[in-house]
């Protein structure tokens, strides 16, 4: 008899480990999906053509909330977590609903899942939202395109709109973004690879996506998102650590998972954290992963128009994942409004339209700021309404997007960016060439 199943995900790594252990297995029938975290995933299918020959009709996605209902109706043996960014507290409760409902409850571990590439892998991860992994993994991709590597990026999935349809997906130009009709949320991490030149790769289904990008890279970048571990075998694992969290790099699942794995640990924000802060993520390194080499880095800040902030009433728009999945209660667009000495930063919570008001209902850590949420054309309509009614005479943007290419805006804007500055020896461009000095480079005979 075929073990009933119901993978908890959140539209990630639920699909991936689908792909990777169930789709064809006939020991398992996998009864449903359940999403969280992520608007307007619940109430679709996984589609037929992503979800192999046992599965003719695709498979549900349904609301977490009725994991119980779901359990005894199906009779399910095994619930399967597959998301991330969550406290082990909230890991070990999903656990015992699903036990004290009658079912078993599983971990797939990295090996599972993991493909193999025939190109050497770096990955970038981190141990919780908003640590800065964006910003390092553009800072290794330019070492190894100075090194004379060809780079394809492969970014954890963000399929938030017809799965079908994003199989594999390619990103080459900014119109890209437009063709696949792309959220915000994934604006947010294609655009500056794009604005840089590296193709980008994305989508649903990655093996088929990093047979593609196989076709024309000499390396593959993984990009990680949220706290989730590397799609794929990796020849170097960096992990990007935030020490105004120090102590969440053991608490939250899977990023201990990363910081327990990782050969190079990121030790970010280290110019605006306290000595305490950075020396308790050095404590936690010492205790559980004494052999990663470590780097010390900042994420300086870079403000296109600070004129426009000083004396003046701004609304700050940070990037929406750092605030919801990440749990800050601010970003980079604060520390530029107070760096550049605004009069006032105008709380956004009065002006909310529509989901955003449901985001600071959820959310009760963010107060005078307002997330760049757009999973779908309503949000970024409503999150367009939301910034033309709050009272303020500039609109800071501190998303890795570019709204402005979305919306019409107002109002005089100044646009915050951010970058990583690696401090002192060995950098991580030092410890990155070390690795990459034992690769030979692949034949270019019968490549794209």
């Amino acid at each position: 008899m075929r073990r009933r199943v119901i993978i908890m995900g959140a539209a990630g790594r639920d699909f991936h480990n689908f792909n990777q252990v169930f789709r064809d297995n006939d020991r398992y029938e996998v009864v449903a999906f359940t999403a969280t975290q992520i608007p307007n995933i619940a109430d679709r299918k996984y589609p037929p053509e992503l979800a192999g020959s046992l599965y003719p009709e695709g498979i549900p996605i349904v609301e977490e909330d009725r994991l119980e209902e779901l359990i005894r109706e199906y009779g399910v043996n095994e619930v399967v977590f597959a998301y991330s960014d969550v406290s082990h507290q909230y890991l070990m409760e999903r656990a015992s609903r699903a036990m004290a409902a009658g079912a078993d409850f599983r971990l797939i571990g990295p090996d599972a899942t993991r493909v193999k590439s025939s190109r050497p892998v770096v990955s970038v991860c981190a141990v919780r939202t908003g640590c800065g992994k964006s910003q390092t993994t553009r800072y290794v991709a330019s070492v190894l395109r100075e090194d004379g590597w060809k780079v394809a990026v492969i970014r954890h999935p963000m399929p938030y709109g017809d799965l079908a349809a994003q199989k594999v997906q390619r990103f080459e130009t900014l119109e890209d973004l437009d063709r696949y009709e792309c959220t915000i949320e994934e604006r947010e991490e294609y655009e500056p690879h794009l604005r840089r030149g590296m193709t980008v790769f994305a989508g649903v289904d990655y093996e088929a996506i990093l047979r593609q990008a196989e076709q024309e890279a000499e390396v593959i970048l993984w990009d990680g998102g949220n706290n989730d571990w590397p799609f794929y075998v990796s020849d170097l694992e960096i992990v990007v650590t935030d020490p105004h969290r120090a102590g969440h790099e053991t608490t939250y699942f899977p990023g201990m998972v990363n910081f327990l794995r990782a050969d190079i640990v990121v030790i970010n924000k280290v110019d605006t954290a306290s000595i305490d802060e950075v020396q308790r993520v050095r404590e936690s390194l010492r205790r559980w992963n004494p052999r990663a080499a470590v780097v010390d880095a900042a994420s300086p800040i870079f403000v296109d128009n600070g004129r426009a902030i000083r004396g003046r009433r701004v609304l700050v728009v940070e990037d929406g994942p750092t605030l919801t999945h990440g749990g800050m209660a601010f970003g980079a667009g604060v520390v530029a409004a107070r760096k550049f000495a605004a009069a006032e930063i105008v709380d956004p919570r009065p002006y909310a339209v529509g989901s955003l008001r449901e985001v600071y209902a959820r959310y009760t850590q963010v107060e005078r700021v307002l997330p760049a949420m757009g999973y779908g054309e309503e949000q970024v309509r409503e999150l367009a309404e939301t910034i033309r009614a709050c009272p303020c005479d500039t609109v800071v943007l501190a998303t890795p997007v570019d709204l402005r290419r979305l919306m019409e805006i107002p109002r005089e804007t100044a646009r915050v960016t951010y970058e990583l500055q690696p401090l002192g020896r060995p950098t991580l461009a030092d410890l990155i060439r070390e690795t990459t000095a034992t690769w030979t480079r692949p034949s270019h005979e019968g490549r794209g």
